[in-house]
């Protein structure tokens, strides 16, 4: 039963509210003054508070502060005869939840209750029924989904409903939405198995890759008068973009939500490379072969993005792009980024890449506290919201929403949370990713991944004359023989990139304007 306590010097007259209230089922403590209060807080169990504003003795607002002092959390509604403005604010600027003129009306106060301690368990009801009648809808589309840009649709839907999940806190419901993105993502698989080599051949029907994002994203907007901002975040999903949009939000105005596909493997130095250079990983080999570095070759694998940027633009543009290329991958480059950034504004285009979800990723896979700051996809998404919410990064872009500007926020792949073991063989020189392995003599379960025997008919390069890929479907991982249990113990419930799922390969393409 919820325990309302009601302050009022007048408390006779409010019976018949008191009376309404009780036979609605509510517990009502009556006291005629703020002292009264303060000591009823202090020694009973109240859910809220109805504070009436003028009382003799200490007003509404000194009980207020008194009240806060002894329960921050615990609800107030101040109840006033006056409604001037600077009244109001003080009240709402010491936590007052909600207010009423007097003289209120049983309704009012119910309404009021209703908001108070029902709103959490009235959200989460309408959104579960609100799921469940979508749920057909969702299941319904699985079994008829044909085209590229239809999963990019479906994969919306589902990130939608799973943050609106988070917000009702239904666990039941919640492990329902699981098993239908798990469903969603095995029907992705066979989808992407069957077309994406078509797609890497030219496919009129293939939707938008990594290796044509510049082209169709970015460069449009460089023969408009403002300067133009790409902020490419490494491993940012669609959810924790879905996250951050609020916030960024608050100094920008949304033009465009969109996405695209990375290409395979997802992982960055094959899908942002393929970015900056406008071409696949097979091109960049060709045209670019001192830049290229395979997987099982020692050194940096992304250390020429400036360059090829550099190549693209000339090869796009016939007059000289004023540019610029950073990439911020520890605090003090943030930070520099944050005290210099309206340096950049008379350029053309600035490309920022920024590290940091990427970072977490991978140390969340290696250090235990941030396997429990981040255990699952709601925690994974609060730590970016957290981190970026006080990064440098969105200092910066709150300064230059003061200009007119175009920003443009991408990421190259996503990540999944993996959870299904599979073993996997190789020779010594196999690379170690354990989402995509590229290697010879290759042994592993041919349900629980994509095999291309031929690299070069997915545009990818060939380290050997007999290599061949596997990439893993779903939230499958591959693990070798050898001290299986330890590495299953070790990368299960981690987030990994490299393979084929909605969560790394549709991923978010959005583009803002100065409000």
């Amino acid at each position: 039963m919820i325990t309302i306590l009601w302050a009022d010097d007048e408390i006779d007259l409010l019976k018949p509210q008191i009376m309404y209230l009780e036979k609605k089922g509510y517990n009502l403590i009556s006291v005629t003054n703020g002292q009264d209060a303060i000591e009823t807080c202090k020694e009973n169990q109240v859910d809220v508070v109805f504070l009436d504003e003028s009382m003799p003795g200490l007003s509404g607002l000194e009980t207020l502060t008194k009240i806060k002092e002894i329960d921050n959390h615990l609800p107030v509604v101040m109840i006033t005869k006056n409604e001037e403005e600077n009244l109001m604010e003080e009240a709402i600027g010491s936590q007052i939840t909600d207010y009423l003129i007097k003289p209120v009306k049983p309704q009012q106060i119910l309404s009021t209750l209703k908001k108070i301690t029902d709103s959490r368990v009235l959200v989460s009801e309408k959104t579960t029924s609100a799921y469940q009648q979508e749920f057909q809808k969702l299941f319904a589309s699985l079994q008829s989904v044909n085209s590229a840009e239809e999963w990019s649709q479906l994969y919306r839907k589902l990130a939608y409903w799973e943050l609106e999940l988070e917000k009702s806190d239904t666990k039941e419901m919640h492990e329902v939405f699981l098993m239908q993105k798990r469903e969603a993502n095995k029907e992705f698989c066979k989808f992407v198995t069957r077309n994406y080599e078509s797609w890497m051949q030219g496919d009129e029907d293939a939707p938008l890759l990594s290796q044509n994002l510049m082209m169709e994203k970015v460069f449009p907007h460089i023969k408009g008068e403002e300067p133009v901002f790409m902020v490419l975040i490494d491993n940012l999903r669609f959810d924790q973009w879905k996250t951050l949009q609020p916030l960024i939000l608050e100094s920008f105005r949304l033009e465009e939500e969109s996405s695209y596909y990375s290409i395979l493997p997802t992982a960055t130095q094959y899908s942002r490379n393929s970015i900056f250079s406008g071409l696949t990983p097979l091109d960049i080999e060709k045209h670019f072969g001192d830049y290229w570095k395979n997987d099982d070759e020692e050194g940096g694998k992304n250390l020429h993005e400036k360059e090829m940027l550099s190549s693209l633009l000339d090869r796009t543009f016939r007059d000289e792009i004023k540019h610029s290329y950073i990439k911020i991958t520890n605090h003090k480059n943030a930070k520099n980024l944050e005290d210099n950034i309206l340096n950049y504004i008379h350029n053309k285009l600035t490309v920022i890449v920024y590290n940091f979800v990427d970072m977490l990723s991978h140390a969340r896979t290696e250090m235990e506290v941030l396997k429990e700051l981040a255990r699952d996809e709601a925690a994974y998404r609060s730590l970016t919201y957290s981190w970026f919410h006080h990064s440098p990064l969105h200092n910066a872009l709150k300064q230059i929403s003061e200009k007119n500007v175009k920003v443009i926020i991408t990421t190259d792949h996503g990540s999944i949370r993996v959870g299904s073991p599979s073993k996997c063989i190789g020779d010594r020189k196999t690379t170690s990713n354990i989402r995509y392995k590229n290697g010879k003599n290759l042994n592993f379960e041919p349900k629980d991944v994509y095999e291309v025997k031929d690299p070069h008919k997915i545009c990818l390069p060939k380290p050997n004359v007999s290599s061949s890929y596997i990439f893993a479907k779903d939230d499958t991982y591959l693990v070798y023989p050898n001290n299986y249990n330890h590495y299953v113990n070790y990368f299960n419930d981690t987030f990994q990139h490299g393979g084929i799922s909605l969560e790394e390969m549709i991923i978010p393409v959005i583009t803002l304007s100065s409000k």
